[in-house]
């Protein structure tokens, strides 16, 4: 960053930043419209009577707004606009085909998450697992993919600088295989060139198969490597260390690129799926724990040295509590794929507090501390607004996670135990709206749980604005130890 930029304007640099302070921006914008959807859906499902304005803004057709909204508006705007920062600073280039193809990139993604959105209120989806939505919005996704990855690798073969940073390898193989998933699981027949309608190419088993190559590789590539890429840029830069092994990284990286790919079918144990095949998802799953946390000991054993840090920086508090949730996260996911446990977990609440412990632990917490790291840099600011507000907002947002999962943990096991209860007589002990009655505290205690993670998200639009704007909050954080110090006004 310039020296002589001025506080509160965009950073006079050598790099093509325009189009990354929008997607930086777009990352927000759609990180509290996904979080405000999802209380929503949340509360109705704990209220069902808020189910209002049929059918647009019932449950069926606001919860994919919510995952796509939080998954590709936010963690899609997040990894596009930090791998366009990343890319530029570690192979000191400026962007493969200049600012126009990454403003480029920002409109059209843009564009795609909007179609995507109205299609699914007003019930335009391909009716699959993931309410994919129509053959259009696929094609258009298709051409502004490819641009990406035409930015991105023209980027890396233009590049000054010989090495090759490995958050680089982690970044196109999520761009690379994103391509390949998306293209092969919605391969479909429009019905017409003038109707929205169209029919998958696959069917039965087949289908699932595909749909859950797709769907769990989403989770690997685009969920994990691509923020597995923000991980080895922004921990180092935040925390002022190198890497704790470089060698370890590539390690991590070439065994994650391999495993992660055979996992899918451990989603269809006890279907109609071969047991060949879902023996294979389960054992590449198991395996999967090994890479996975060989890459979250090198993020967390980087503040080799610097761990007093955490007590002062609640950015790196961000970074490295995400990195945390990765280790707990990939440690369940393995275990939920053994099949016996997956006899008990499958279909409940237990795999929605998985996947949310991810989600919101690693996904969120990370992109909150890149984008902590990149509004200063962008806009110009000395630094942040208030660092007390940072905090407040991790603080915040982590007891919104702990109700969270907390609450769907303890929901999904007993979901599952009532399922399999049965009387002396062999009868099933309870009916299925008994075990949904069961479930309503558990609901409300996850709704409140997800305000508490939309204030902090919303603590984090007003220290952002207020930083973009270039001011400074003069604040005293008052410490015990060694550590104590007066954090700077100017």
């Amino acid at each position: 960053m310039s020296d002589s930029a001025v506080a509160g304007h965009p950073v006079a640099s050598p790099y093509d930043d325009g189009p990354i302070r929008l997607l930086t921006a777009a990352t927000v914008f759609w990180g509290v419209v996904g979080f405000l959807v999802g209380v929503i859906i949340a509360f109705q499902l704990a209220f069902p009577e808020l189910n209002l304005n049929e059918p647009w803004t019932t449950f069926g057709r606001l919860r994919p707004v919510h995952t796509s909204g939080v998954i590709f508006g936010f963690g899609g705007n997040a990894l596009i606009a930090t791998s366009l920062y990343v890319v530029q600073r570690t192979c000191r280039a400026r962007l493969f085909g200049g600012e126009e193809a990454g403003y480029f990139l920002f409109f059209g993604y843009q564009l795609f998450l909007v179609m995507a959105a109205w299609g699914y209120i007003n019930g335009v989806t391909q009716g699959r697992e993931y309410a994919e939505p129509e053959w259009y919005v696929d094609l258009w996704l298709t051409v502004v993919w490819v641009v990406y990855l035409v930015v991105f690798m023209g980027t890396i073969m233009k590049r000054r600088e010989p090495h090759i940073y490995v958050a680089n390898w982690f970044y196109l193989a999520f761009i690379v295989t994103i391509a390949m998933l998306h293209i092969v699981n919605n391969l479909a027949v429009p019905v017409s060139w003038t109707g929205a309608k169209s029919y998958s190419l696959f069917a039965g088993v087949q289908d699932a198969l595909t749909q859950w190559w797709y769907g769990h590789n989403a989770v690997g590539f685009f969920l994990t490597a691509g923020f597995l890429g923000i991980m080895y840029y922004f921990i180092p830069k935040q925390a002022e260390r190198p890497v704790y092994s470089y060698r370890l990284s590539i390690i991590h990286f070439w065994s994650l690129i391999f495993l992660y790919i055979w996992a899918g079918p451990h989603h269809l144990h006890y279907t109609a799926l071969p047991d060949w095949a879902q023996t294979l998802g389960m054992t590449f799953s198991v395996m999967l724990w090994m890479p996975s946390w060989g890459g979250m000991i090198n993020g967390i054993m980087t503040l080799s040295g610097a761990w007093d840090k955490l007590r002062t920086d609640p950015v790196l508090r961000f970074l490295v509590t995400s990195v945390a949730f990765y280790g707990m996260s990939t440690f369940e996911g393995p275990l939920m794929s053994v099949k016996p446990v997956n006899a008990l977990s499958h279909y409940t609440d237990w795999t929605i507090g998985h996947v949310h412990s991810g989600a919101l632990g690693w996904v969120a917490f990370i992109s909150f501390g890149a984008v902590y790291f990149l509004v200063p840099k962008l806009w110009g600011a000395t630094r942040l607004y208030s660092v007390k507000l940072v905090s407040l907002h991790f603080w915040i947002s982590t007891m919104g996670i702990v109700l969270y999962i907390t609450a769907m943990w303890i929901s999904g096991i007993m979901q599952g135990l009532m399922w399999r209860s049965y009387d002396q007589l062999g009868f099933l002990q309870y009916s299925f709206v008994e075990t949904v009655a069961a479930m309503h505290p558990f609901y409300v205690i996850r709704a409140f749980g997800g305000v508490l993670f939309l204030i902090g998200a919303l603590i984090m639009v007003y220290n952002l604005i207020r930083t973009a704007r270039g001011e400074i909050r003069d604040e005293k954080i008052v410490l015990r130890g060694p550590a104590a110090h007066r954090l700077p006004a100017e």
